[in-house]
């Protein structure tokens, strides 16, 4: 069955109804402020349930076809890369590591906008290492916030670091999530990818660093908070030496199964040796509750929801690409490119930002462009790397930026918790707040606009004749 077009009542426009019901879906509970990966995948499974009743012919055969879409090799992937790095994230924070990150910057006895900058350098630096933007945020946001604050920090920009550093990592971390997607929909491998989109992410990150020293203090006195600091020090540092042997074992061609699972077994060996921490937050038996808990399980539980929608939006790209609707948005977009590169490059880049403005996931929103922008880079013959990071450096950036995207809700869902049950005094930042203050995002995708227009970068598969204007 994954050869037969599909024909729906209405046209070939009638195919992108399970993704546009799903974009709609998912803006209408982000504003509602419930912004719930199982809400996402209700969404998904209403609109792939509408369209069954708008088929011509057999349903029996639109729904083998869902089963397709779902076994899609790149999801798998994706899936299974998640829950290997999902683990070796988790292991990382329980031995200590973002304690020892946070000690290393308050013993530093820097001023609030130093403070603020340096913020963003080691979100930057722990996000690359353990690929996790979200994680980082919560992370961060709880232990990083509300030392800035008492030392003067503007509140805002000091918010807008943290999810900047976030940004940073998850579009260069070679464990990150939409690194993975990125290369693996755009059939190249990710060591090559993370090193050819290094100097777009650095160009973008040296002015941000310069706003987050000049813009990061308050101009006046720190909030008082009770912070503690007994637990926090150096100790966690040691496991540097195992997100380091990722990023290089990553980098120099490994497998990033064989990359991750040897860092993971020495983040465990070096926890156990040094005693960073017990075994039991690593894995252990709850026997009252009948489960096994710890860090191990965790990193795989954080993933099941989001691999759920995965697969149920690689379906509906599926229903999309039989029914003839992305055939429909290719020819109007190799339409408006014509025989420009320029012109493409742009296409591409739009609308990958217009897929994020919609959808909060921005793992799910890469994914669900993911198949346009292959097809429009193929056209023009542009490198799997080219295509790779426009894909994944816009909805990095962006996933960070917009009021309901998933990584700046689940930062204001952990500042509120601190002010509830620990610092009533903490200032909160709203959302709608903090958008123009996450300069990385936002000087990224100025970057990669820039990269497009001007061809700085441009790769090709192999020599060609088309214009660049």
């Amino acid at each position: 069955m994954a050869n037969t077009q599909i024909q729906f009542r209405g046209g070939a426009a009638v195919s992108a109804l399970p993704m546009v019901f799903f974009i709609l879906w998912a803006v209408a509970i982000c504003l509602s402020g419930a912004p719930d990966v199982r809400g996402l995948i209700l969404g998904l499974i209403i609109g792939l349930s509408l369209s069954l009743f708008l088929v011509k012919g057999s349903w029996w055969a639109y729904c083998e076809e869902i089963f397709t879409g779902m076994a899609n090799r790149i999801g798998v992937v994706t899936i299974v890369c998640w829950l290997w790095a999902g683990m070796f994230a988790q292991v990382l924070r329980a031995g200590g590591l973002v304690d020892g990150l946070v000690w290393l910057g308050m013993q530093s006895g820097v001023d609030a906008g130093m403070f603020t900058a340096l913020t963003f350098l080691l979100a930057a630096l722990f996000s690359s290492a353990v690929g996790t933007g979200y994680g980082t945020t919560v992370a961060f946001c709880t232990l990083m916030y509300p030392a800035g604050v008492v030392l003067g920090a503007d509140p805002v920009v000091l918010f807008g670091a943290i999810l900047s550093g976030a940004a940073f990592g998850d579009n260069l971390a070679p464990v990150s999530d939409t690194t993975i997607v990125s290369a693996t929909t755009q059939e190249t491998d990710i060591p090559g990818v993370v090193r050819n989109r290094f100097k777009y992410a650095i160009i973008a990150a040296v002015p941000a660093l310069a706003l987050f020293l000049f813009m990061g203090s308050n101009g006046g006195d720190g909030v008082e908070l009770a912070i503690a600091q007994d637990q926090l020090g150096p100790s966690g540092l040691l496991l540097l030496i195992p997100f380091a042997l990722v990023i290089a074992l990553a980098m120099t061609g490994n497998h990033i199964i064989l990359a991750l699972t040897l860092g993971l077994v020495t983040a465990v060996g070096m926890i156990l040796l040094f005693g960073l921490s017990e075994f039991s937050a690593i894995a252990a038996i709850d026997r009252e509750a009948g489960l096994l808990t710890g860090a191990l399980t965790d990193g795989i539980g954080g993933y099941v929801e989001m691999a759920v929608l995965v697969l149920l939006i690689m379906s509906a790209n599926h229903i999309m690409r039989l029914g003839g609707a992305f055939d429909m948005i290719k020819r109007a977009a190799l339409a408006f490119a014509k025989d420009s590169v320029r012109r493409a490059e742009l296409v591409i880049c739009s609308f990958v930002a217009s897929l994020n403005v919609f959808i909060t996931v921005n793992t799910a929103a890469e994914i669900a462009a993911a198949p346009m922008v292959s097809d429009i880079g193929k056209a023009f013959k542009l490198h799997p790397y080219r295509r790779a990071n426009f894909l994944d450096s816009i909805t990095s950036a962006l996933g960070y930026i917009f009021p309901w995207g998933g990584g700046v809700l689940i930062g204001y869902v952990t500042l509120q918790s601190l002010k509830n049950s620990t610092f009533p005094d903490l200032p909160l930042v709203n959302p709608t707040d903090v958008w123009p203050y996450v300069f990385h995002g936002w000087l990224l995708v100025a970057v990669m606009y820039g990269a497009a227009i001007t061809g700085f970068g441009r790769k090709f598969e192999e020599p060609q004749a088309t214009k660049d204007s």
